[in-house]
């Protein structure tokens, strides 16, 4: 994305890959809205060559879900992008020992444990749902790429919703790849 002429700010949640702090998933949309603040502060934008009426926000899987629940509130972003979002309202839904299996195995490196990263997405299945964004999203321009996955079907719930409350910038994307993308690097990179 960079030698396609894109500033790429990236960042570790709070309580991931070494940050300091514990691993909490409403933290995580803290933390986007805060990066978004501090890109916005004009010499942080200055320092960063960042035009801040062109800012994107993308996010894949969990991050994907950060985007949604993001950019439903954020209207100074030019747009966003879903790669294989994650609904965390519906994963909240599972059966309790299914999703501290589900969390278990997508700990990679958080300061949590599965059990307290399976309860919060319980205690707030609804809150974290997709359905909560739709209104905020409806004039926001959105790529949604998908994958064979499983993700597909809530994120095409998801366009449909938003298309019903009158919302048409949407471009949505289906490849025949992994959650990871792996052996569709390429693909991705040029249609974003």
């Amino acid at each position: 994305l960079r030698r396609a002429g894109w500033n790429a700010v990236t960042f570790n949640y709070r309580g991931s890959w070494g940050s300091p702090g514990s691993y909490k998933f409403s933290q995580n949309l803290e933390d986007a809205d805060a990066v978004l603040a501090y890109l916005r502060v004009p010499t942080n934008a200055a320092k960063l060559h960042i035009d801040t009426k062109l800012m994107v926000l993308a996010g894949h899987s969990m991050g994907g879900w950060v985007t949604v629940m993001t950019a439903s509130h954020d209207h100074g972003l030019a747009g966003a992008i879903l790669i294989s979002a994650a609904d965390m309202g519906k994963l909240g839904q599972m059966q309790h020992d299914k999703l501290v299996a589900e969390m278990a195995d997508n700990m990679e490196s958080l300061a949590a444990t599965p059990e307290t990263m399976a309860n919060e997405v319980a205690q707030n299945a609804k809150a974290f749902e997709f359905a909560n964004a739709v209104d905020g999203l409806k004039d926001v321009p959105l790529l949604v790429l998908s994958a064979n996955d499983g993700l597909a079907p809530n994120t095409d719930a998801l366009i449909q919703a938003i298309k019903s409350k009158g919302g048409q910038n949407i471009k949505a994307v289906h490849a025949d790849t992994d959650h990871g993308w792996s052996d569709h690097r390429i693909f991705l990179e040029s249609t974003i």
